[in-house]
């Protein structure tokens, strides 16, 4: 069985389910991408998707729809998405064997 492009956690699952009933108009799932920011260069970034980009993968997976952004595809390959709640952080995180180095707040890296 072929590995997928991101493997998505039951909890990022969950989360992403909450989101897109939340927002309260139809959307496709989410859209996980990089921008140029933060201290190391990279930055993730989580979107919905109302319609899919030219390019995008598509990873369907817990019941949830996630578009990896094609332009970004080859820093995100083999990243684990999650989503914590604790008393320090709440937010999705990201592991990814493709970043060299992280920013010291986490929020950027480096290829």
């Amino acid at each position: 069985m072929a590995q997928q492009v991101v493997e998505i956690t039951e909890a990022a699952a969950e989360r992403i389910k909450e989101l897109l009933e939340k927002r309260g108009q139809p959307s496709l799932g989410v859209r996980l991408g990089t921008s140029t920011r933060g201290c190391s260069g990279l930055a993730y970034t989580v979107d919905y998707v109302d319609e899919p980009q030219p390019g995008d993968e598509m990873v369907e997976d817990k019941g949830v729809r996630l578009y990896v952004d094609g332009q970004s595809l080859l820093y995100l390959l083999g990243t684990r998405m999650d989503f914590v709640e604790d008393q320090f952080q709440t937010g999705f995180t990201f592991t990814n064997p493709n970043a060299k180095s992280l920013c010291g707040c986490g929020e950027s890296f480096s290829v």
